[in-house]
């Protein structure tokens, strides 16, 4: 019999997103074949602590706010009826338990760092896999940076001629010394309704919609809260389009699919809290806006240079048809019914199927 290949699942983190992480890695712990992989959980507490012995996911789930622990939309594929997906609680008791290593971290062969937002998404924990040689899922150190930071993805996609709505960004420095200034700039750019955003964060955290200048001033000061460079997007009336990228050098794009967010717009309540929110997968859209949306999901994802897996988010104007891209999301989250993972059912991918295609196309990146 082969040996297993040892898998260090990393999740948790210093982000705002640490209750989303912990909500995915339980999911692909439990959904990584045991007979397979030997499992490694390795937790990283709030604070910044690896965890590597005792159950390092219970201590993190214990410790969690379960305010924040995201429960996700519902489900609607080829036009079935909705169907309620577990709620926090059920998803992290029904499964089963790992046997986690009580001493040191033994030498892993492959890390799945499941690490949604900046210190784990971002490229930093990326490099570190690079220095020490340890192949790892998901997009490399260049990528992984530049779609974590608002600006520069919105400066790569412009190189690669990818449709955007117009935006401008603002330094939190800026805006302390002269706030009318940075308002007015705004102003003659860009016109209500409008999107103020971190640069540098995910899952909605941060994001704000400004209807006018009160509301847009608050916005900013929002933001500011998370981070020192902040991004102000034209708002419009749009659907929100989604696509799941995997692969290396090749990438594939699966069946997209739609969110009809509980909300005005998809906030983190409406991601993850509520409920109520729905995924419509595919998307009801012609066939050849599908086809728009695999392509330029692919291009996008070659122009950060990507590797492994990402999610690409499109906004589809609805009184033109237009299709602008938003953003990419080099680790979506990713339990069975996160939208990535959903995609790619529907395309034909199980979960565990995707869970060994991820690791597969790791150790092949290592290889080249």
């Amino acid at each position: 019999m082969a040996p297993k290949i040892r898998v260090g699942v990393l999740f948790g983190g210093q982000s705002s997103e640490h209750e989303v992480s912990i909500v995915s890695a339980r999911a692909v712990i439990a959904g990584l074949d045991h007979d397979k992989y030997e499992i490694v959980p390795i937790g990283i507490t709030k604070d910044g602590r690896w965890l590597a012995s005792g159950d390092p996911l219970a201590t993190l789930e214990n410790l969690a706010d379960p305010k924040l622990l995201p429960g996700g939309p519902s489900e609607k594929t080829s036009g079935a009826t909705a169907e309620e997906t577990p709620s926090p609680t059920t998803l992290l008791s029904t499964t089963p338990p790992v046997d986690i290593p009580t001493g040191h971290v033994p030498p892993l062969d492959v890390v799945f760092p499941v690490l949604h937002g900046p210190r784990g998404e971002d490229g930093t924990v990326q490099g570190l896999f690079e220095l020490a040689g340890v192949p790892y899922v998901g997009c490399g150190v260049l990528a992984s940076s530049v779609a974590m930071d608002k600006v520069m993805m919105k400066h790569a996609f412009a190189a690669a001629d990818l449709p955007q709505l117009p935006w401008l960004f603002l330094r939190r420095i800026d805006w302390e010394r002269d706030p009318n200034h940075a308002l007015e700039r705004i102003e003659s750019h860009l016109s209500y309704p409008m999107f103020v955003k971190p640069a540098n964060m995910g899952s909605s955290v941060g994001v704000s919609k400004a209807s006018d200048r009160a509301t847009l001033e608050e916005g900013i000061n929002d933001a500011a809260r998370y981070d020192r460079r902040i991004v102000v997007e034209q708002g419009i009336s749009a659907r929100e389009i989604e696509v799941s990228i995997l692969g290396n050098d090749e990438p594939e794009a699966s069946t997209p699919g739609e969110i009809l967010p509980s909300k005005e717009w998809y906030d983190y309540e409406s991601k993850y809290l509520d409920g109520a929110s729905q995924m419509v997968i595919p998307a009801p859209i012609s066939h050849t806006l599908t086809e728009q949306v695999r392509e330029m999901g692919k291009r996008a994802f070659t122009a950060l240079d990507g590797a492994g897996l990402a999610r690409v988010d499109f906004l589809l104007d609805r009184e033109t048809e237009k299709l602008y891209l938003n953003e990419a999301n080099t680790m979506p989250g990713f339990t069975p019914v996160s939208m990535y993972a959903k995609m790619w059912e529907i395309s034909g991918l199980s979960y565990n199927a995707l869970l060994d295609r991820l690791i597969t196309l790791a150790l092949e990146r290592q290889k080249r």
